[in-house]
C-alpha cells in the first residue's frame, strides 16, 4: 500500500537541487523576485533579530535580498541539497525541512523562500519551525500555491492523452490560502496571516519554461510519476498546444506562479489576545442602528424617522 503522506520522492527533489546548483543564477529571477518582496514584508517589522534561520536557501538568493538576516548576530542556512548548502556561504547545513535538527527555541526569525511547497508533511514541518523559534519569533515563508503552472498542467495533460493514451502525474498539488492559515493555527502560531501574489512569467515558447524550472530544480518529484523517460514527442506536442492555447499577440506564452506567503508569531504573553466573551462595551445593534432581539423571538422591523405607525386591525 502506498504512503498518503508520501506525495512527493524527496531523495528526488534533492537529485534536481543537486543538478540545479552550479547553473543555478541563470534560472533564479522567481527566488530573487520573492526574496524582494519578503524583504518588504519584514521592512514593515520594527525590530532586530539575533539568531536566524534561512530555511531552504537554496544558494543565497535570500540572505543577499533580506536586510533583517544580513544584520542579524548569528544566521544559519540550511538546504536539503547538499550542492546548493555548499554554495550559500556562511554558515550552511544539509537538512530537511521535514525533520529539522535545530533545538527549541534557537532562533527569532525563520524566514523560508519557495521551498516548502516539496514537503510531504508540512504540518509537521510547520510544528518544527514553531518549536525552533523563540517566544515571540518571527516565522515569514513563500511557497508555491494553488493554480501555480496550471497553463502547463492543462497542455501536459491532453498531450499525454493523445500521445500516451491516458495521463500520469506530472505537476504537483499545491496547497490553498485557506489549508495554508489553518495549517499555521493548527501548529501553534499566534497572529497568523496568510495571503497570495499572482506572478506571471512570459516565454517566447514552452521549452525554455520547461528548461528555466529544470534551472531552478522545480521539475517533476511527484512518487507515483512514471520512471520511463518523458517522450520527445509528447513534449512537443505539449509546446504546441501551450503556443496555439496562451500566446498572446506578441506570440509569448504566459506561465503563472501563485506564491502564498506565511506570517506568523510564536506565542508570548506581550502579544495582543481576543478578548474574553461577553467584554465589550459597545452594543452591535447601536452601531448597526437596528434593534436588538433575543435569539428565537421575531424582529420587529424598525420604522424610519416620519414613517407613521401601523394600524391596527
Amino acid at each position: 500500500m502506498s504512503d498518503p503522506l508520501r506525495i512527493f520522492d524527496r531523495r528526488r527533489v534533492r537529485l534536481h537541487r543537486d543538478r540545479a546548483a552550479p547553473g543555478l543564477a541563470a534560472h533564479d529571477f522567481l527566488l530573487r523576485e520573492i526574496a524582494a518582496r519578503l524583504d518588504d514584508r519584514l521592512q514593515d517589522v520594527k525590530r532586530r533579530f539575533d539568531s536566524a534561520l534561512d530555511l531552504g536557501c537554496h544558494t543565497g538568493q535570500t540572505c543577499t535580498a533580506v536586510e533583517a538576516l544580513r544584520s542579524a548576530d548569528s544566521v544559519v542556512r540550511s538546504d536539503l541539497s547538499p550542492a546548493m548548502a555548499r554554495r550559500a556561504g556562511g554558515c550552511a547545513v544539509v537538512a530537511d525541512e521535514e525533520f529539522l535538527p535545530f533545538a527549541e527555541n534557537a532562533f527569532d526569525l525563520i524566514v523560508s523562500n519557495l521551498t516548502l511547497h516539496w514537503t510531504n508533511d508540512l504540518p509537521g514541518a510547520l510544528l518544527q519551525v514553531r518549536r525552533a523559534l523563540r517566544p515571540d519569533g518571527l516565522f515569514l515563508a513563500a511557497m508555491l500555491g494553488e493554480d501555480t503552472l496550471t497553463e502547463l498542467r492543462e497542455c501536459l495533460m491532453e498531450a499525454e492523452i493523445e500521445v500516451a493514451g491516458g495521463i500520469s502525474p506530472r505537476v504537483s498539488p499545491f496547497a490553498t490560502v485557506r489549508d495554508v492559515g489553518g495549517l499555521l493555527q493548527r501548529a501553534g502560531f499566534s497572529l497568523p496571516v496568510v495571503d497570495r501574489d499572482r506572478i506571471v512569467v512570459t516565454y517566447d515558447n514552452a521549452l525554455k519554461l520547461f528548461a528555466d524550472l529544470r534551472g531552478m530544480g522545480e521539475t517533476n518529484a511527484l512518487a507515483e510519476q512514471r520512471l520511463a523517460f518523458t517522450p520527445r514527442r509528447l513534449v512537443m506536442r505539449a509546446a504546441e498546444l501551450y503556443h496555439a492555447r496562451y500566446a498572446g499577440a506578441d506570440g509569448r506564452i504566459p506561465a503563472t506562479f501563485t506564491v502564498v506567503y506565511l506570517h506568523g508569531w510564536a506565542p508570548h504573553a506581550s502579544q495582543q489576545q481576543p478578548l474574553a466573551p461577553g467584554s465589550g462595551q459597545l452594543r452591535l445593534a447601536n452601531a448597526l442602528q437596528s434593534d436588538e432581539v433575543s435569539a428565537g423571538e421575531p424582529a420587529t422591523p424598525r420604522r424610519a424617522p416620519g414613517q407613521p405607525k401601523d394600524k391596527e386591525t
